[in-house]
């Protein structure tokens, strides 16, 4: 399974900003444990960011959404969107167990 996190500013950009330093440590652990794929802000940058999540349930993303210090500071919450992947490009097929196209 692949999930989408959105994330998106539940006021300013701005009031997120005393928690940033421990978002990007939240980022880099999870990074380093191999389940976030991609994460980055979305553009305008005002609006929140995204995460590409692999390797772990629904219950799971959910948890590890739960715990992101803009979360538990009320500034962001979270939607997540489960992707039951059939088809990718052959460079992510084997990770995401789907069927290589291309």
């Amino acid at each position: 399974m692949l999930h989408l996190l959105l994330l998106r500013y539940t006021g300013s950009e701005e009031a997120a900003g005393p928690y940033v330093a421990a978002h990007v440590a939240f980022l880099e652990r999870h990074h380093r444990a191999g389940v976030f794929l991609a994460s980055g802000q979305t553009v305008p940058t005002s609006v929140g960011g995204a995460i590409v999540v692999c390797g772990v349930d629904r219950e799971e993303a959910e948890r590890i959404a739960a715990e992101d210090p803009f979360v538990v500071a009320g500034v962001a919450a979270y939607t997540i969107t489960t992707i039951d992947v059939g088809r990718a490009h052959p460079v992510l097929a084997e990770m995401l167990g789907a069927r290589a196209v291309g």
